[in-house]
């Protein structure tokens, strides 16, 4: 038989045509299982999917990684139902929705603003090789060892490692650069056969893309291209991290912040806006040991 079209949020879903059983062997189970996995049928709905609540994408790796009910069970789903079915649309779907349900009722926006944090060690590829992997591998415990727990003190949340360095989610800037501070000074105190690493961190509050127990979109990318201003080590943060921090919590830190110089002849760096304003940020009682690359004082 063929389906009338329906009406869907663009306007029209165009018509689907169902399989129809032919010749004796034909019933009720083999039409269930020919439209099941009728391409037709399956793309909709995939297009209805996206006229439902929530994430119509949800149930790939990216959505269904982390904790919670919902992803839990699209991961059981991704297992035990058919690819290319109907079948695991409609269920999907479902999830889908309490997934979305799950985030309403806790009254969390899908994407609220967050306070993004990138660290790493600079120069550390290159002692790496000459030190080993033994070497390598007693560093990277030791500088997680210390610069974690102020991380995970101040509340931050650990996205994700990367060798040498992670990326941390704050609630809001002011916990993110207290934590930060001392966590570069507690890389400082690690020692590894006579080595010292330095590290580098950078600090942007934005609203990026939540997507199962990762984040994305524009300010993930902003964040690491703010740490990588900080080539000689220290903190460096976005204009929009500066801006929230009050004048009393900046006081109370007793930081110092100035704006980054930009080369004369380098090139914009991708991935950001050309507006961007950085700043490196560092306690006043600390040696001023970067302010060759700083410009102009900024308060908090």
């Amino acid at each position: 038989m063929d389906a009338e079209p329906l009406d869907g949020p663009s306007g029209g879903i165009e018509a689907v045509e169902f399989p129809t059983p032919v010749g004796a062997l034909g019933g009720p189970l083999e039409w269930l299982k020919d439209t099941n996995h009728h391409p037709g049928v399956i793309a909709l709905i995939k297009r209805m999917r996206r006229a439902l609540p929530g994430d119509p994408d949800f149930g790939d790796p990216l959505s269904a990684a982390g904790v919670g009910g919902p992803r839990a069970a699209a991961r059981a789903a991704d297992r035990l139902l058919e690819r290319d079915a109907a079948s695991r649309e409609v269920s999907l779907g479902a999830l889908q929705v309490w997934q979305a349900l799950t985030e309403r009722v806790s009254g969390r926006p899908a994407y609220r603003e967050v306070t993004l944090v990138f660290t790493d060690l600079v120069g550390f590829s290159d002692w790496s090789l000459r030190a080993g992997d033994d070497a390598t591998l007693r560093l990277l415990r030791r500088v997680t060892s210390v610069v974690e727990p102020p991380l995970l003190a101040a509340g931050g949340h650990i996205v994700k490692r990367m060798g040498d360095g992670a990326m941390v989610v704050f609630r809001n800037p002011v916990p993110a650069v207290r934590a930060v501070l001392t966590a570069l000074d507690a890389a400082g105190s690690v020692e590894v056969d006579g080595y010292t690493p330095t590290m580098r961190a950078g600090i942007h509050t934005g609203r990026p893309q939540r997507i199962g127990s990762d984040w994305l979109g524009v300010d993930v990318n902003i964040a690491s291209r703010v740490m990588e201003r900080a080539t000689k080590g220290g903190l460096v943060v976005s204009q929009s991290t500066l801006d929230g921090i009050s004048d009393e919590d900046f006081e109370a830190m007793r930081l110092a912040a100035k704006r980054v110089r930009k080369p004369l002849f380098a090139a914009r760096p991708s991935g950001v806006p050309e507006d961007l304003q950085m700043y490196w940020v560092r306690s006043r009682a600390a040696d001023p040991g970067e302010d060759s690359d700083d410009d102009t004082a900024a308060g908090g």
